[in-house]
C-alpha cells in the first residue's frame, strides 16, 4: 500500500472544482491511503467523502512561525506521491518543506510537471484533468455525489427554485442587485415554482431585499451548511446565482443553473460545471448592473 497526498486548499468553488480530480486519483490509487491536505472550512466535507482515508487541516502558518512550519513539513513527509492540485507559489514552496519527493505539479524540478505553457488559460476541470493524465492517471470517472444529497433537503416542499444573491463581501461587481433577484423572484413565483435564497448569514440583508419585492420568497440565509446546499440543489427545479461557490455545489450535482458574471471573472476560466464537466447557463456582462431581469428570465431552463 503506498501513501498518497493530495493538496488541495482554496475556496469552496475551487474545492468543488477538484471533485473530478479526487475521483480520478481514487480510482487510480485503489486501496492506496490518500490523505488530503486542506483548511479548516473543507475539512468535515471531505472527511464525508469516499475520497480520503486521512484529512490533514493546512493552517498556512507564515516564515514568522518557524515551530508551525517545522510541523506542515512534518506532516509533508513520508509519502509515496503527493498530487499538488493547488499549484500555487505556496504549494511549490511546500515541495521543498516536504523534502522533493514524487510530486505532480508546477514546482520546479518536481518529478512529474504539467508542461503545458498554456495552462493558466484552460478551465480549471480541463487543466487538472491534463495534469493528473501527464502524472499517469488514465481513469477519470464522473465522481458519484451521493454521499453529498442524502438529507431531507430541509424539508422544503418542492416545486422550488434557488436563488444566490451573494458572493464575496470584497467583490461587490461579482453581485447582480438583489432587487432583480427579487423582480426574477416574482417571475419564479408566477410560475408555479418557490424562490428559496441561500447565502451566508451576513447576506440576509439581500434576502430582505428579495422578499420585499417577492414575499413568498424564503429565505434560508445563515441556515444551510454545504450538504443542505446540495440537498437543496439536487431536488431544485433551478438555480441563479452570482460566481461564488455555492453556485458551484449547486451545478455540480445536477441542477439546471444560470450563473452570471461581470468582467470581474473569466466564466472560460472559472465557471461552475455539471455531472460529466457539462456547462450551466452563463451569463456574461461588462457590469451586472446593467443585466436587466428579463435577459435572465428568457435564460430560465
Amino acid at each position: 500500500m503506498r501513501r498518497i497526498l493530495i493538496i488541495r486548499l482554496g475556496a469552496l468553488g475551487d474545492f468543488v472544482l477538484s471533485f473530478a480530480a479526487f475521483e480520478a486519483i481514487r480510482a487510480h490509487h485503489g486501496t492506496d491511503e490518500i490523505t488530503l491536505l486542506t483548511t479548516a472550512p473543507y475539512a468535515e466535507l471531505a472527511r464525508r467523502s469516499p475520497w480520503f482515508d486521512r484529512v490533514r487541516i493546512d493552517r498556512r502558518p507564515g516564515w514568522w512561525n518557524p515551530l508551525a512550519v517545522v510541523r506542515l513539513a512534518r506532516a509533508l513527509r513520508g509519502f509515496d506521491f503527493i498530487y499538488d492540485l493547488q499549484t500555487s507559489g505556496r504549494s511549490g514552496w511546500y515541495f521543498r518543506l516536504a523534502g522533493r519527493p514524487p510530486w505532480s505539479g508546477i514546482a520546479t524540478g518536481c518529478s512529474h510537471p504539467h508542461a503545458n505553457p498554456d495552462r493558466d488559460a484552460m478551465h480549471t476541470l480541463e487543466r487538472q484533468r491534463e495534469q493528473l493524465h501527464q502524472a499517469g492517471v488514465r481513469r477519470f470517472p464522473p465522481p458519484d455525489l451521493s454521499w453529498l444529497t442524502t438529507s431531507d433537503a430541509l424539508g422544503v416542499p418542492r416545486p422550488y427554485a434557488l436563488l444566490v444573491p451573494g458572493a464575496a463581501a470584497h467583490r461587490p461587481d461579482k453581485r447582480w442587485p438583489a432587487e432583480r433577484f427579487g423582480a426574477l423572484a416574482a417571475i419564479l413565483a408566477r410560475r408555479g415554482q418557490r424562490p428559496v435564497v441561500l447565502g451566508q448569514a451576513t447576506e440576509t440583508p439581500l434576502a430582505a431585499a428579495i422578499r420585499a419585492v417577492c414575499p413568498e420568497a424564503l429565505d434560508l440565509t445563515g441556515c444551510t451548511g454545504i450538504p443542505d446546499i446540495a440537498a437543496l440543489a439536487s431536488r431544485a427545479a433551478l438555480a441563479v446565482g452570482n460566481d461564488t461557490g455555492p453556485m458551484h455545489l449547486i451545478a455540480a450535482v445536477g441542477c439546471p443553473s444560470v450563473v452570471l458574471f461581470s468582467s470581474a471573472s473569466d466564466p472560460a476560466l472559472t465557471a461552475p460545471r455539471g455531472p460529466a464537466g457539462r456547462w450551466p447557463t452563463v451569463l456574461r456582462v461588462p457590469s451586472l448592473g446593467d443585466l436587466p431581469t428579463d435577459r435572465v428570465a428568457a435564460a430560465l431552463p
